[in-house]
């Protein structure tokens, strides 16, 4: 039996600092030195007080999953379209899809799991609009 690598992490006393969106604010979940850099887990919150502006982007990484703890956001995604994301929503983004924030509440609060945990942002010029859906066929749900 082993115990490397096990962590715990309490919401009480947690410290949220900025990161890599000014507009949101980045609980470390202890993940990334659990996982010698594997993986990175965060809650991600509103930063109360700070202008929000998104600019296309796309992540180089392996894995991305965001769940919604609490409020909504909206995100542009490639080949999708737009996407609102709710309180129990879950979301995998692709590697390197091209995507951008369209806005979210006050109160958001959200968990992000990354692979790997030192994952590089490229920004891009645009996210290409979602493909045109033949008559007769619905949507997917994304």
């Amino acid at each position: 039996m082993t115990t490397r690598g096990f962590v715990v992490s309490h919401a009480e006393g947690a410290r949220f600092e900025r990161g890599l969106r000014s507009f949101f604010e980045y609980r470390d979940l202890g993940i990334r030195q659990a996982t010698d850099g594997r993986v990175v887990a965060h809650v991600i919150r509103a930063a109360a007080g700070t202008e929000f502006s998104s600019q296309p982007h796309l992540h180089e990484a392996t894995f991305q999953l965001v769940y919604v703890l609490k409020g909504w956001v909206e995100f542009e995604y490639e080949g999708q379209g737009r996407v609102r994301l709710l309180a129990g929503s879950c979301v995998h983004q692709p590697p390197q899809i091209r995507h951008r924030e369209i806005g979210h509440s006050a109160d958001l609060e959200l968990l992000e799991i990354v692979m790997p945990a030192d994952f590089k942002t490229v920004e891009v010029d645009s996210v290409p609009a979602a493909a045109a859906q033949p008559q007769g066929r619905a949507a997917s749900a994304a």
